[in-house]
């Protein structure tokens, strides 16, 4: 899942959710002298992570990208999911999406000193662009993939992929319908336990 799934599954404004978003900039072992609940959070999104990496729904999605994206079929995925989980929102959360960003924006640069210096870039460009709502636009869906193939290491093609999303735009749909609240449900009982 990309980051306005991470953030959603969170539930809370807390560390926990800061933890959740930055997992991805933390590799390894988590550090003892990370705060319990950033590291709870840490947890979450690596529970997340494998949970969605695992579940055969996500697999056809994956499968479909792999021959032109080979492993980045992954991110890809992840970030369709973003955008569907934004286009769906009133269905998932009761306060408007636009609210939501708002107030994660103002909560994550309250608490930039807690973030991995790497990742505030990475911040200050998802409140300057706004990307949490842009997810729901195609035009905010090509200008996430495109951003992301600059990230990576080798030539990824990412930055084609809203052709196919556009393509195949009710497959990819009705597979996020069926995976998500799967996810949901997994991660209610996670922290239920």
């Amino acid at each position: 899942m990309n980051f306005l799934a991470h953030l959603y599954l969170s539930g809370t404004f807390d560390e926990a959710m800061i933890g959740n978003l930055m997992a991805d900039f933390i590799t390894g072992r988590i550090r003892e002298d990370i705060p319990e609940k950033i590291r709870e959070g840490i947890v979450l999104h690596r529970e997340i992570d494998s949970f969605t990496d695992s579940h055969p729904v996500v697999r056809k999605a994956k499968h479909h990208l792999f021959p032109v994206y080979r492993h980045y079929a992954s991110v890809i995925t992840d970030v369709f999911y973003d955008h569907f989980l934004a286009t769906h929102w009133q269905q998932y959360h009761p306060e408007p999406l636009e609210q939501f960003a708002e107030k994660i924006y103002q909560f994550l640069t309250e608490k930039e000193e807690l973030l991995p210096v790497d990742m505030l870039p990475v911040l200050h460009a998802m409140k300057r662009q706004n990307w949490l709502v842009n997810y729901g636009t195609l035009d905010g869906m090509n200008r996430t993939l495109i951003n992301t193939a600059k990230r990576t290491k080798f030539a990824s093609g990412m930055e084609h992929a809203v052709k196919d999303l556009q393509k195949d735009y009710d497959f990819y749909q009705d597979n996020f319908r069926e995976f998500f609240p799967d996810l949901v449900q997994h991660v209610e009982r996670l922290k239920a336990a």
